[in-house]
């Protein structure tokens, strides 16, 4: 779901939901050597799945092999990055001209041009790769190179943050254009314009990283960066602790147990990253409405958000954040037990043996999967069995990898997560629209309502500001009234690292987080 949006058959796109087995080996490699104060070890939770943006790495930004043609600063605007400036907008905001940067050069020494732009969106636009984030370009009609420093987006209608998309990673035609998209060497041995270069990857151990001596923006201070994947979360503060890794992403029980050590400091970024509840469609049970609308009035998310984060988030009531522009006032979900009841009651729900509901011979119950080692995933789904069980449903959790979890998707629920700060079509698109379900980790629930689908369009299609607010505000109270999954929390991501590398800064983040977000968002820029 907004989560990853990653096809089944390739896994493309890189995000939370992707994930491998964790690892505990410590950085070993020696691309580690030399000062101190040059080098940098993070923990992170999650592995991507490719390391080609093609298939959707980096597709947010901060990819450290990579650039796009603009990129986000600390407060999440706009900056230009292989693009000499932001984009000229005409024809009704349906063309985007943009000027690239002069004297760029990809990490074996070759030319960045327009033609890589052309190549990269063509590809990624082409139905026979393998990304599941195509949908996303939707709006992209053709790419015009114009000489080798100007590449011109024409849209088939005025995509108001097209120019957001444009943080996507250019890849090298000259590389990447001789190889299969979908199983080429590119994508496990990349080769980019960014600060970082590839030095290895150790699937399910680390990647490792070394500065690109040739970055046209400047060379990295830190000259080798390692990034250890590292599912469990308490080996991950076991090992920050013994000084194996330099910084991690914790969750709040864990990154409090740092709060006297003189030697590390927390930062907390603000985020739109939730985790929510899959009801699919093909579950009896799950798929019920009337189930579904007594979930979600009778869940307790304010004790989940003091009790499980510990105060470091907020209740959600949709994929948009409360304190976000685009949330829509008068859909928050009073938490409601008594009513939750009747609802059910009156729907036929009948309390049979053990206090479980029944109609029609079939009991209200069904399973609950998260993902393996991830504490608040398992917390927050013990959480719902356990409200869900006030009111008559009886609710399995179960754990698994994502490869035992997947095919059991259409029928089982998910504690899953998604978010994307950029702009609401960003993740309620691939979450909500009823096309693409089943088409990976898109729609999990199999959620399928007209008027959400056609407001979806409506508010992709329209540049203007009022009318795309009139439709997400639409979508949200769709969801009230027809929930299709329930949204529990919004959770502040907590990093903490070594202080010897100064006072850091987080962005605002997706869901994708500890890859390509936390305070290592720009470790290009550090200064130890």
């Amino acid at each position: 779901m907004a989560r990853p949006a990653r096809s089944a058959i390739a896994g493309a796109a890189v995000t939370a939901l992707a994930v491998t087995a964790a690892a505990c080996a410590a950085p070993d490699d020696g691309a580690q050597g030399g000062d101190a104060d040059s080098s940098a070890v993070v923990g992170i939770a999650y592995e991507p799945d490719s390391l080609s943006p093609l298939l959707g790495y980096g597709k947010d930004g901060n990819s450290k092999i990579f650039d796009g043609l603009l990129t986000h600063d600390a407060d999440m605007k706009l900056r230009p990055a292989l693009a000499a400036a932001l984009p000229k907008v005409t024809d009704d905001g349906r063309t985007y001209t943009y000027r690239l940067r002069e004297g760029v050069k990809f990490s074996d020494g070759k030319p960045f041009t327009s033609k890589d732009v052309v190549f990269t969106y063509e590809t990624i636009l082409d139905e026979k790769t393998n990304n599941a984030s195509r949908t996303e370009l939707d709006a992209v009609r053709d790419v015009e190179a114009k000489g080798d420093d100007t590449v011109v987006f024409h849209l088939k209608y005025p995509y108001a943050p097209f120019a957001e998309r444009t943080v996507l990673p250019i890849a090298p035609e000259h590389v990447a254009g001789r190889q299969d998209v979908n199983n080429g060497e590119f994508t496990t041995k990349p080769i980019g314009t960014g600060p970082y270069e590839l030095v290895k990857w150790s699937k399910g151990e680390q990647l490792v990283f070394k500065a690109n001596p040739g970055y046209w923006g400047g060379a990295p201070k830190i000259k080798n960066f390692t990034m250890a994947i590292v599912k469990d979360d308490d080996v991950r503060a076991t090992r920050l602790r013994s000084g194996d890794l330099d910084g991690a992403i914790l969750p709040p029980n864990l990154a409090k147990t740092f709060k006297g050590d003189a030697a590390k400091k927390t930062y907390t970024a603000k985020t739109f990253d939730y985790r929510v509840v899959t009801l699919p469609t093909g579950n009896k049970v799950a798929g019920d409405t009337a189930i579904r609308r007594a979930l979600d009035i009778g869940v307790d998310r304010r004790t989940m958000v003091d009790r499980i984060l510990e105060g470091a988030g907020k209740a959600a009531y949709g994929p948009v954040p409360t304190d976000s522009p685009w949330f829509t006032k008068g859909t928050e979900r009073t938490h409601d037990v008594e009513k939750a009841k009747k609802l059910l009651d009156r729907a036929g729900w009948k309390t049979g043996d053990g206090g479980v509901r029944e109609k029609d011979g079939v009991r209200a119950a069904f399973p609950l999967w998260y993902l393996t080692g991830d504490k608040l995933r398992q917390d927050h789904a013990l959480a719902y069995a356990s409200d869900a069980k006030k009111l008559g449903i009886d609710i399995k959790v179960e754990s698994g990898t994502w490869e035992v979890i997947e095919p059991r998707m259409p029928k089982d629920a998910v504690l899953a997560g998604g978010g994307a700060p950029a702009d609401p079509d960003f993740d309620q698109y691939t979450l909500l629209k009823s096309a693409l379900a089943g088409d990976g980790f898109n729609n999990m629930a199999w959620y399928e309502n007209a008027t959400v689908d056609a407001a979806l369009e409506d508010a992709r299609r329209s540049g203007d500001r009022a009318e795309r607010q009139a439709a997400y505000d639409t979508i949200q109270r769709e969801l009230v009234k027809d929930p299709g999954y329930t949204f529990l929390t919004h959770i502040d991501h907590l990093y903490v690292v070594d202080e010897r590398f100064g006072d850091l800064t987080t962005q605002t983040e997706p869901h994708d987080h500890g890859l390509a977000s936390g305070p290592w968002w720009n470790v290009e820029d550090w200064r130890a």
